[in-house]
Parts: structure tokens; C-alpha cells; sequence
């Protein structure tokens, strides 16, 4: 299989896969011994049992374990990951290695191939061409999205060890003894410590750079301002956007002010997701989804939707939101009890009252007790206090104004405001009022036990 490079993803088709990390020793070469973490959706382990490596060479669920080493001229250490047996809260499983007596720019011929177990099949194969003074290394990550396992080569090295690494995911590392010594002169400051979230933020930027997409990049970097402000800088969450897709929205789309609008959800959604993409639904008559926005395909994706799905007679919000919960969660039936996993945002954007009141509220009711903020988007004229922009008249929102407060939910799980024109709000403004409410939501869904970490 061709390589990957560092940010891609692919998915893994078996359950049962094996991590083998390879290099090709040469005199003075360090020996490199790979370890895995089991990380939650807080990007932390839950305990240093989540910890896998030479001294711990299997987690107590048997999900992970270290397989050993193979000298050569061709070295290689290896890990199996069975993602059937991990434990419910594990949402990923980190790839990683420590380099001792010298640095990973001195292991020549650094790979990692990931197998099916089963066969020895290759499924995946990233290999390391920009590793310099690290004495750690993140090759890549297993992880769980939308039902699917898959990997993604991340490529972020530690110049502190496997405790340097090991500590920046919650592992607790008992300190060393040091031997007595003269005393010497302070030592330069340390550089502050760059989190994985963090680094894929950097390559994510550099990588629109690089391709030269200003628009997303300017884009981006106003979303990273106001979550900045909000203390959700590092903040990880699952992105979607639902478009009405009902007749009456016909001039939205024609003057490509719902395009513009999807840029800028998708900007914040790249913000949120270590997928860099947005999930995609639309809704008239029914509820359908509508594949992933990314930063590869944006820039003509609504049109595609338009061409997919043809502008329809009805508006069922209902049957959208029912879509979305049984695409996150398995389920769009009643809940009335409490789901932990990884929060959804969604940005629900209508230009029209909805034809099945009862079910939407019941949907909002059992979509309380899940990960999941509903964040709606009217687009026309509202004169209610339920967010209106200096709009005039009775409210055509007045349902949506009632659904920001409606009693009787595990906790508040949506917000609402209205605009007459998308295209009036700056995207500063657009950024400040997606997130009014999601963060105190989210203080309560993790209060309550929603979200995970």
C-alpha cells in the first residue's frame, strides 16, 4: 500500500491490527522502543494502566499489548491493538516510541506499518523523513470516528523521553533521584510544551498555507480567536451542519450565500475536529446525510448537495435531527437516560417554521440526555427575544425561540438566533454568536457525565 503522509487518515477494515514500527540500525544507532497510550476523549488516559510499553507489555483489558522486538539489519518493535476488546471511554490509541541513547534524527530508515492481524496484510504504511533532536516520538493514532476505526500519521516528536511524552497525556512519572553535582550555570529556559491538539492545529495552518487557500486560512485563524476567548482553544469536538433544503430557500443558495455561510462553519469545525472536516446534512421533506465538507472539497460542496438532492416542498426538522442523533449515536429513538461520549456541535440553519412540531420537541427532550448542542440558525425575519438581529414583526421563529427555552430537559441543549441576511454578519460576529451558549453546555453535559474526560 502507497504511503501516507503526516495528517492523512485511513480506515481500518480489521478489528485486530498490528503496529510495527521499523528502522534500519547502523552503528551508534539509539535502540527505539514503541509504547502505546489509551486515550479518552479528553485526549488524556484514564489511568498509568493506560500506558503500554516494554515494562507493561499488556493493558489489563488484553485490548493492546506490546508484541516485542526484532534485531536486524532491518529492526523493528511491535504493538497489537484489538479495538473490539477496548473498553467503553477509550476512544483512541496512541502509536508512539522513546529513543535511547541518542535522538530520532539518528534512526535512519523510521517507518511505521500498521497489519491486519490476522493475515499480515498492510493496511497502512507513513514513513518518517523529519524527525531531528526528538528522544519521542507520536507516529500516529487509532481512533474512533462515526463507527469506524481508523488511523491517522500525526508525526510530532518530544525532545523529554517517554516521560515527556508519557506526562502531556496524564501519565504520572515518578521523578528520578538525581546524583549529587557541582554546581552549574541556569540552564536556558525550557520551550513551553506544545500539546498534540495544538500541533495539529500549527499543521493544519501550514498546510492551507502551503496550498495557498488565504480565504480558509483568514477564516480559521478568526475562528481560533473567539474559541480562544472562550477557553476552548484545544478544544475537540464532532462538527455538523444541517441545511434546509425546502423550496423557499432557492435564492439563499442561487446568490451563494449558504456556500459562504458553510465556509465559515466549516472554519470553525476544523477548529474542533482532529478530522479537519464538518459532517453534512440536509433536510426538506425528510432528513438525509450528505457526506463530509473539508478543506479539499468545500469550495463547490453545496453546489454538489444541490445537484444530489433536488430543493423540496416540506420543512421536517424533526426528521433532520433524527438523522443526526442516529449518525452520532446509533439511535434517533426516546432517551431518558444520560449517554456519555464525544460532543456534537451542530449548526442547524433554516429559513422556515417546521411541519412536525411534536417530533422536534421530542427530539430536542431525548437529544438532552446525549453529547449533543443544538445551535439554530433562522434566516428571515424574527421580532422575538429569542436572538433576532434587528429584525422587525412578529416572529416567523417563534417555535425555535420556544425550543431555546424549553423546560422539562436533562439540561438546555440548544441556542437560537435570527438574521434577515447571512451575509450582514461579519464572520467575527458569526463566530462570537455560535459559541453564546455552547460553552456553558458544555460545563453542564460534563457536570452531568455527557461528555467524556
Amino acid at each position: 500500500m502507497p504511503s501516507i503522509a503526516k495528517g492523512a487518515n485511513a480506515p481500518l477494515p480489521s478489528s485486530s491490527v498490528r503496529a510495527v514500527l521499523g528502522w534500519s540500525p547502523r552503528p551508534g544507532t539509539p535502540d527505539v522502543d514503541a509504547s502505546a497510550l489509551l486515550l479518552q476523549a479528553s485526549g488524556k488516559v484514564r489511568s498509568d494502566d493506560d500506558l503500554v510499553f516494554y515494562n507493561q507489555p499488556s493493558h489489563p483489558s488484553g485490548a493492546v499489548r506490546h508484541v516485542g522486538k526484532q534485531q536486524g539489519p532491518s529492526a523493528s518493535d511491535s504493538l497489537e491493538v484489538d479495538t473490539a476488546r477496548l473498553e467503553p471511554g477509550v476512544e483512541r490509541v496512541v502509536i508512539a516510541a522513546s529513543a535511547d541513547g541518542g535522538t530520532f534524527g539518528q534512526v535512519p530508515g523510521l517507518h511505521l506499518r500498521v497489519l491486519d492481524a490476522g493475515s499480515g496484510a498492510e493496511l497502512v504504511r507513513f514513513d518518517i523523513t523529519d524527525a531531528s533532536s526528538e528522544t519521542a516520538f507520536v507516529f500516529g493514532e487509532v481512533y474512533l470516528r462515526g463507527g469506524q476505526w481508523k488511523f491517522r500519521a500525526v508525526g510530532q516528536g518530544y525532545a523529554s523521553g517517554l516521560a515527556g511524552l508519557a506526562t502531556d497525556f496524564g501519565i504520572t512519572v515518578d521523578d528520578a533521584p538525581a546524583p549529587a553535582a557541582a554546581a552549574a550555570p541556569p540552564a536556558a529556559p525550557a520551550a513551553p510544551a506544545v500539546s498534540l491538539k495544538k500541533q495539529k492545529l500549527v499543521d493544519l495552518e501550514k498546510k492551507l498555507e502551503q496550498k495557498g487557500d488565504r480565504k480558509l486560512l483568514d477564516l480559521t485563524k478568526k475562528a481560533a480567536v473567539s474559541l480562544e476567548k472562550k477557553g476552548l482553544g484545544e478544544h475537540t469536538a464532532r462538527v455538523a451542519i444541517a441545511l434546509d433544503i425546502s423550496g423557499s430557500m432557492y435564492k439563499l443558495y442561487e446568490t451563494g450565500k449558504i456556500q459562504a455561510l458553510a465556509d465559515r462553519v466549516l472554519a470553525l469545525g476544523m477548529r474542533f475536529d482532529d478530522d479537519a472536516s464538518i459532517d453534512c446534512f440536509v433536510f426538506g421533506e425528510g432528513g438525509y446525510p450528505a457526506g463530509s465538507m473539508t478543506p479539499d472539497n468545500y469550495s463547490a460542496y453545496v453546489g454538489e448537495i444541490l445537484r444530489s438532492h433536488r430543493l423540496e416542498a416540506g420543512t421536517y426538522y424533526g426528521k433532520a435531527m433524527a438523522a443526526i442523533r442516529k449518525h452520532y449515536f446509533g439511535s434517533d429513538a426516546p432517551r431518558t437516560s444520560p449517554l456519555s461520549d464525544a460532543p456534537v456541535y451542530v449548526m442547524f440553519i433554516t429559513d422556515g417554521a417546521t411541519f412536525d412540531e411534536d417530533v422536534t420537541r421530542a427530539q430536542v427532550q431525548s437529544s438532552s440526555y446525549e453529547p449533543l448542542f443544538w445551535q439554530f440558525m433562522a434566516i428571515g425575519r424574527s421580532g422575538g427575544a429569542g436572538g433576532g438581529l434587528g429584525l422587525h414583526g412578529r416572529s416567523e421563529f417563534a417555535f425555535l425561540e420556544a425550543l431555546d427555552d424549553m423546560p422539562g430537559r436533562f439540561l438546555d441543549n440548544a441556542d437560537f438566533f435570527a438574521v434577515e441576511d447571512p451575509a450582514s454578519l461579519s464572520d467575527d460576529r458569526l463566530f462570537e454568536l455560535m459559541m453564546t451558549e455552547y460553552p456553558g453546555w458544555l460545563q453542564q453535559a460534563r457536570q452531568k457525565g455527557l461528555v467524556r474526560g
